[in-house]
């Protein structure tokens, strides 16, 4: 790791600090940055160096992920309104907000599909995956997809014309719809108008057309286009005279007042019976469907106009992904990897780490060993108790069967599940109702704080002591996001770290004060003031003449506090670089206010996930890994843990992968501008094209 970095002299650069600049100045929009990153998840679909079935993924990703976008960020900003309009962190009021978001997402919406109906489609017909469109259909597939349409749709469907006795229905968020607008009289004599069709959940989304009918292995059809096509064998009788197919996006933020309730699991259950019909903030419909049409939509949905989003293709395109898994074409995906084997010895790791810290860094080694040290735990006779937090884990987690075979082999084993880990809720309520019958006691973390910590304590009983062993992690203890997304694990036996875990536990059951821990930092008591302390302990190296530079890795970057202390050691002198994958509300290189600070994204094949803090301290650099962006939620309203890694070799390990690296990264880097622009870094000159995420699969994967 560096020990020296460019710097300005402290006298040449006026500390003029930030409490005259109005916030518009100083902060970046949270939601059009955010949108900013799905614009670069897009760009990876669009770059045609990429595997055709990952560049779909790309494209259903950022359709996701805008989906997650409107039913958390923009819900509250349209609550906001509805009680009073309050200026957002960079000081423009939410309604004027929505607009710049409408006009933001449209264009996006359009990029999307313009990609989508010009570029992706043609090329994936070109290599022999079809999704076809109506208008490609042969003779021989619209008789099978209408055959199928009256054997295998219909049945399930329950169309409902609107009149007095017929009111508007209910629409679940995301579902698919259609509305029919009819001519003629039905069976009791009743005129045609609007009917509403309504996909259930339980139709597959796409069709796959039999080799023997298409004559081609890998033919689909969306079901939007079936029920459209074949909408008129629903009303025998009367004409369809337009079908237009329509998405509403609901506000999917569970409210739960934890304060007010006897039993958070309960409390949730019932929140999440209600969460598909919350109030709409978005509707999706046909790029064809009259006006009059989409008013009437919008009225029954309470929608203002900048909520509407027309669309050129179909409605729910994220389904597309499906196609990935449906078809076994390996040239067309990312070639295969095999992560590396961590170095624990599964026959005696406690003997191991008493030795050493092992570092795992995920996807690139193995999440096994963390699997491998559990199971040994739950057998290992001289183990009293496994302590342990899960906020997502997956489906059948092997986790989760090595924490009831530890109980039922006597251990005393603590789960803190949290309940309110967004879309997983209801997963998670499974998970603890599973791990309660095995005898696990679960704990529900603490009013108020979502316990988003990534930590494992095992406490074995070794001759006449206990000795503490510690997994700290940056990312969930999820198997399979451990393959796709970027992240820092460390094992350990190191006694004052051991302490503070523990320590952590306790106050996490409810039974301890407040504990000043000797090396961890944590949300919501230490984190957020140590990382000023220490971005002030820069600055005030830069004023002294000392080395002093800041280098993190994070996913995103928007608590006021942190930003102005940033903005005030870049003043002083420091040297700042940010690797923020997402959102971020700091403006960088604005002159006598950011221009020692850089900004970048990298976006790749795996989500970048890691939490990494380098503080260059003058001659002691101290490097942490983190499970906490830089966000206000994190660092003020969650329990969130940032621990050293004490070894030198491991923490230099850490700063050349994940800091070093991306720095050097010219393929899939984007850098932030002071107006919000994100501008794709190229490799220039003699340099040559480093990848990040390359570098280390081919240094550390087979």
């Amino acid at each position: 790791m560096p020990t020296k970095s460019p710097r300005k002299p402290a006298a040449a650069v006026a500390a003029t600090g930030t409490s005259g600049l109005p916030d518009q100045e100083l902060f970046l929009s949270r939601e059009l940055s955010q949108l900013a990153f799905n614009r670069r998840v897009l760009a990876q679909a669009e770059d045609p160096s990429i595997p055709l079935l990952e560049r779909l993924r790309y494209l259903c990703i950022s359709c996701t992920n805008l989906d997650e976008f409107f039913e958390i960020r923009v819900a509250s900003l349209r609550t906001t309104v509805q009680f009073g309009s309050t200026a957002t962190v960079d000081g423009v009021a939410p309604i004027a907000l929505l607009n710049q978001i409408h006009d933001e997402a449209s264009a996006l919406v359009n990029a999307q599909y313009e990609f989508w109906n010009d570029t992706l489609r043609p090329a994936l017909n070109e290599a022999g995956v079809r999704i076809l469109p109506r208008d490609a259909w042969s003779a021989k597939q619209k008789r099978w997809l209408k055959e199928y349409f009256e054997h295998e749709i219909m049945p399930v469907l329950s169309p409902l014309g609107l009149d007095p006795a017929h009111p508007f229905p209910r629409i679940l968020n995301k579902s698919l719809n259609v509305v029919v607008v009819l001519e003629g009289k039905d069976a009791f004599g009743r005129a045609g108008g609007m009917a509403i069709v309504r996909a259930p959940r339980s139709l597959p989304r796409i069709i796959h057309i039999p080799t023997e009918i298409s004559g081609a292995p890998h033919d689909f059809v969306l079901l939007s286009a079936v029920l459209t096509a074949f909408v008129d064998e629903i009303f025998p009788g009367m004409k369809v005279k337009g079908a237009w197919q329509f998405r509403v996006t609901r506000n999917s933020e569970l409210v739960v007042d934890e304060e007010e309730v006897e039993n958070i699991a309960h409390a949730v259950r019932e929140e999440l019976v209600g969460r598909g019909f919350r109030p709409a903030v978005r509707l999706e419909i046909a790029e064809n469907c009259p006006t009059t049409i989409v008013q009437v939509l919008l009225q029954n949905f309470s929608l203002p106009e900048n909520a509407v989003y027309r669309i050129n293709g179909p409605v729910n395109l994220n389904r597309v992904i499906q196609v990935i898994d449906l078809v076994d074409r390996p040239e067309l995906k990312w070639p295969l990897f095999t992560p590396r084997p961590t170095r624990l010895d599964t026959d005696a790791p406690f003997d191991q780490l008493r030795e050493r810290d092992i570092l795992m860094h995920h996807p690139y080694e193995t999440f096994n060993a963390v699997l491998d040290l559990v199971a040994h735990a739950a057998h290992d006779p001289d183990v009293l108790a496994i302590k342990q937090t899960l906020y997502r884990v997956g489906k059948d987690s092997p986790l989760i069967e090595h924490l009831v075979t530890a109980a039922r082999n006597g251990k005393d084993v603590t789960v803190v599940v949290e309940l309110r880990a967004r879309f997983d809720e209801e997963a998670n309520l499974r998970l603890a109702d599973r791990l309660q019958e095995a005898g696990v006691q679960v704990l529900y973390g603490v009013v108020g704080y979502k316990t988003h910590a990534k930590m494992m304590l095992i406490v074995r009983r070794e001759g006449q002591r206990l000795r503490r062993y510690v997994h700290l992690g940056t990312g969930n203890y999820h198997a399979g996001t451990a393959r796709t997304y970027t992240d820092i694990g460390l094992m350990t036996a190191n006694e004052e770290i051991g302490a503070d875990v523990h320590a952590l536990f306790q106050q996490l059951s409810g039974l301890a004060p407040s504990f000043k821990l000797k090396q961890l930092l944590t949300s919501p008591f230490t984190l957020h003031g140590g990382l000023l302390a220490k971005i002030a302990r820069e600055a005030q190296h830069a004023r002294e003449g000392k080395p002093a530079r800041i280098i993190a890795k994070m996913n995103a970057l928007n608590e006021a506090g942190v930003i102005r202390a940033l903005y005030a050691a870049s003043q002083a002198g420091v040297q700042i670089d940010l690797i923020v994958r997402g959102a971020c509300a700091l403006r960088p290189g604005v002159k006598g206010l950011s221009e020692n600070i850089r900004v970048r994204s990298v976006v790749g094949r795996f989500l970048e996930h890691s939490r990494v803090y380098w503080f260059q301290n003058d001659e002691s650099p101290q490097l942490y890994c983190s499970s906490a962006d830089w966000m206000e939620r994190n660092l003020l309203r969650r329990v969130e843990t940032c621990f050293p890694i004490l070894d030198p070799k491991l923490a230099k390990r850490v700063f050349d992968e994940e800091l070093a690296n991306y720095l050097a990264d010219n393929t899939q880097s984007w850098q932030l501008q002071a107006d919000g622009r994100y501008v794709r870094v190229a490799v220039e000159g003699d340099d040559m094209p480093h990848s990040a995420q390359q570098s280390l699969l081919a240094k550390l994967c087979h």
